[in-house]
C-alpha cells in the first residue's frame, strides 16, 4: 500500500499535537463538570472561559458573545432557527444563497414548512452573489440574511463586508457559515458588521464534535434545545471541556499562522491547477480563480465519473473529495456547481483537492502524475470520450 497522501482537508484535518498535548489533561485528570461548585469543576469553568476568550479574540468579538456547540452544523441551526423563533414577530423572510452548506439550506428548508418565507440568491458562474439582487430580495418582512463566507466546494469568497454593510443598513441580522474561513481568512466580525458567525475545530487542526457560534451582544435569539442552563441558557448540555480547550489552541494557532500557512496553501494550489490545465486536456476550474481559499481546487474532468476518479485515486494512496463530506452518497450531483452553471455530466467529474500544512511539492507532483494517468485510462474506456475524438 502506497503511504497516504491527504488531499481533504475541507473534509476535515488532523489534531494538531499541540492541541493534542493541551486537550490530554481534560480526559482523565481534570475530570470535573464545569458546573458543579468544587474546585476540580471550577478549574474546568475557567479553562472553559479561557477557550472563549481566545475564540473571541481571534475574530475580533467579546468573550460574552462566543457559545460553544458541539459542530458548525449545529451553530448554523442555532444561528438560523435562533433569530428566526426570536423575531417572528417582526417578519418571517430569511435571505440566503443556492451555496449554502446543507446546515444551512437544509434549516431553511424545516423553516419554510413552519412558515417562513426563503429567498435563495443565485450566483454567478464564479460562484459569488450578486449585490445589487441582495439588496433587490429585501423586504419588510426581512429579519435574517444568511450567507456562506467561502464555499466548501469550491472555495469561492464572497464580498461579506459589503453584505454586512447592507445588513446594517437595513436593521437585518447577518449571519454567515465560516467554517472553512477560519484559519483562510482574516475575520474581524465588529469591522465587518457580522452580527452571527459559524465555525468548526476540525476544520482548522482542532478536534471533532466541537464548535463555537459568535453571536453579537444585542441580537434577539432564541435556543433551540431544552434542558440545562450551561451556555447562558441558550445550548442545553454539559460542556465538551477537552473538546473546548483543544478549540482554543488551535484557532489560535490558526490565527498565529493564517499568513505563513496561505503563502504555502496558495503556492501548492496556483501549482497544482496550472500543472493540471497543462498536462490534461478538457478539464474546467470550478469557481473563482483568484478570490478562493488558498488552499482550494475544484476542478472537472471531462468525459469522467467523479467517483471513478476518487476509486482510482485511492488505490494509489490519495485521500481527495468530489465535494462536501456532509453530501457523500448522495448519487445526485452538486448543488453548488449546478447552481454556477456547469452541466450534470460536468458536476459529476468534479475533483475537490483541498490542500494543507503537511502537504508539500512531492506530494502535489505525486498527485498530478497520478492523475494524468488516471484521467488517461477512463477516458480510454469512455464510449463518449472516443465518438468525441473521432468527431474532432
Amino acid at each position: 500500500m502506497n503511504r497516504i497522501r491527504y488531499f481533504d482537508h475541507a473534509a476535515t484535518t488532523m489534531v494538531r499535537e499541540e492541541v493534542l498535548k493541551e486537550m490530554i489533561p481534560y480526559f482523565a485528570i481534570e475530570y470535573g463538570n464545569p458546573s458543579s461548585i468544587y474546585s476540580i469543576g471550577r478549574k474546568n469553568k475557567k479553562a472553559i472561559e479561557e477557550a472563549r476568550d481566545k475564540v473571541a479574540k481571534a475574530i475580533g468579538a467579546e468573550a460574552k458573545e462566543i457559545y460553544f456547540t458541539s459542530c458548525g452544523s449545529e451553530s448554523d441551526n442555532l444561528a438560523i432557527k435562533g433569530v428566526a423563533y426570536a423575531n417572528r414577530l417582526k417578519g418571517n423572510h430569511i435571505i440566503t444563497t443556492k451555496i449554502e452548506h446543507p446546515a444551512v439550506i437544509n434549516t431553511c428548508k424545516t423553516l419554510e414548512k413552519d412558515g417562513f418565507e426563503v429567498t435563495y440568491l443565485q450566483v454567478d458562474k464564479e460562484g459569488r452573489i450578486n449585490i445589487e439582487e441582495l439588496k433587490s430580495a429585501i423586504k419588510k418582512t426581512t429579519i435574517l440574511i444568511s450567507i456562506i463566507f467561502a464555499n466548501n466546494e469550491i472555495g469561492t469568497i464572497q464580498p461579506i463586508e459589503e453584505i454586512g454593510k447592507i445588513a446594517k443598513q437595513y436593521g437585518i441580522y447577518f449571519h454567515t457559515d465560516s467554517v472553512q474561513a477560519i484559519g483562510n481568512v482574516k475575520i474581524d466580525v465588529k469591522a465587518m458588521n457580522i452580527d452571527l458567525l459559524s465555525l468548526s475545530a476540525h476544520k482548522f487542526y482542532g478536534p471533532k464534535g466541537i464548535g463555537a457560534l459568535y453571536v453579537r451582544k444585542d441580537v434577539n435569539f432564541n435556543k433551540i434545545q431544552d434542558g440545562g442552563h450551561q451556555e447562558k441558557n441558550k445550548r442545553a448540555g454539559t460542556e465538551n471541556v477537552p473538546g473546548i480547550v483543544g478549540l482554543g489552541k488551535a484557532i489560535t494557532l490558526a490565527n498565529e499562522e493564517l499568513e505563513a500557512n496561505n503563502k504555502h496553501l496558495q503556492e501548492l494550489r496556483d501549482y497544482y491547477i496550472s500543472q493540471i490545465e497543462e498536462k490534461i486536456p478538457y478539464v474546467k476550474l470550478n469557481g473563482d480563480r483568484k478570490n478562493r481559499l488558498p488552499g482550494n481546487a475544484n476542478i472537472s474532468f471531462r468525459f469522467i465519473e467523479g467517483e471513478a476518479l476518487l476509486m482510482n485515486l485511492d488505490l494509489k494512496g490519495i485521500c481527495a473529495s468530489s465535494g462536501s463530506a456532509c453530501t457523500s452518497g448522495s448519487l445526485e450531483p452538486s448543488h453548488v456547481l449546478m447552481a454556477i452553471g456547469l452541466s450534470q455530466e460536468m458536476a459529476q467529474s468534479s475533483l475537490r483537492i483541498t490542500f494543507g500544512r503537511n502537504n508539500n511539492k512531492e506530494d502535489v507532483n505525486y498527485l498530478i502524475e497520478s492523475l494524468v494517468e488516471i484521467v488517461q485510462n477512463l477516458r480510454n474506456m469512455s464510449p463518449e470520450y472516443k465518438d468525441f475524438i473521432i468527431k474532432s
